[in-house]
């Protein structure tokens, strides 16, 4: 039985990063992305766009991976943003609740507007 592989590519352009990702993301190689991801806000990184395209296979462990440094991105005032995603991973994605990962014009959704901040609302 062969080990999963996963090939992490990072193309940086001024304050933004893409993550490009090939392969399998499982509980063996989801610690990479973790590791791709906080290394991009360690090194100032201000936007993160992750490429799933060529992802083969993304179990739980995978949607973790992104859900944990999508809290810590977000806490760091950086923004991170999936694309491409496979249909069955977009599914699971969708099914979870965790659609805010997606980039909206690859799901035909909007990000939810913010109340301004004088109704109460936060910035």
């Amino acid at each position: 039985m062969s080990l999963p592989q996963l090939n992490v590519y990072r193309y940086d352009s001024a304050t933004r990063a893409l993550i490009t990702l090939v392969g399998e993301i499982d509980l063996a190689t989801a610690p990479q992305v973790s590791e791709a991801l906080a290394e991009c806000l360690r090194d100032g990184i201000l936007g993160i766009d992750v490429d799933l395209t060529a992802v083969t296979f993304c179990d739980v462990s995978g949607l973790n991976a992104f859900l944990t440094a999508f809290r810590l991105v977000t806490d760091a005032g950086t923004a991170l943003q999936l694309h491409y995603p496979s249909q069955a991973m977009a599914r699971i994605i969708e099914i979870t609740g965790s659609g805010f990962l997606l980039h909206p014009v690859l799901t035909g959704r909007t990000r939810p507007r913010r109340i301004p901040v004088d109704a109460g609302g936060a910035l």
